[in-house]
């Protein structure tokens, strides 16, 4: 019986599962943007949106959160000191996920996830 077993096992085992997504969320918030498949895209997007609610959150204990989870110091400071300020006045939505098409090798579906900017961000609230 697989009762209370929700999410996605991508595959792989947990602890093989939980560094890839920690390396993906990471590298998103580095570049901004990433293609992957559509299985893994669906999965980081809760937490890359986690990250980014705690770094609006701003507190102390709120980046030794982020830091605990994320792989690269940097990259946590520029999204607690930048990145933040992007989406201080949105409530959540921070990432699109747009269908790209198929891999040629085996035929996975491809997507690219991407941080919204300020000015989608203004976009969106003004409709």
């Amino acid at each position: 019986m697989r009762h209370r077993k929700a999410g996605n096992q991508l595959g792989r085992n947990t602890s093989h599962r939980r560094a890839m997504l920690r390396n993906m969320v990471t590298a998103l918030l580095k570049y901004e943007k990433i293609e992957t498949t559509d299985a893994k895209a669906k999965a980081i997007r809760p937490i890359a949106e986690k990250m980014i609610t705690l770094a609006k959150r701003g507190d102390l204990h709120a980046r030794r959160q982020a830091l605990s989870y994320m792989q690269d110091k940097e990259v946590t400071h520029r999204l607690f000191d930048k990145l933040k300020d992007r989406y201080s006045n949105r409530e959540g939505g921070y990432l699109r996920i747009v269908k790209k098409g198929f891999r040629k090798g085996d035929g996975a579906s491809i997507s690219v996830v991407q941080l919204l900017s300020d000015d989608e961000g203004d976009a969106a609230a003004k409709n």
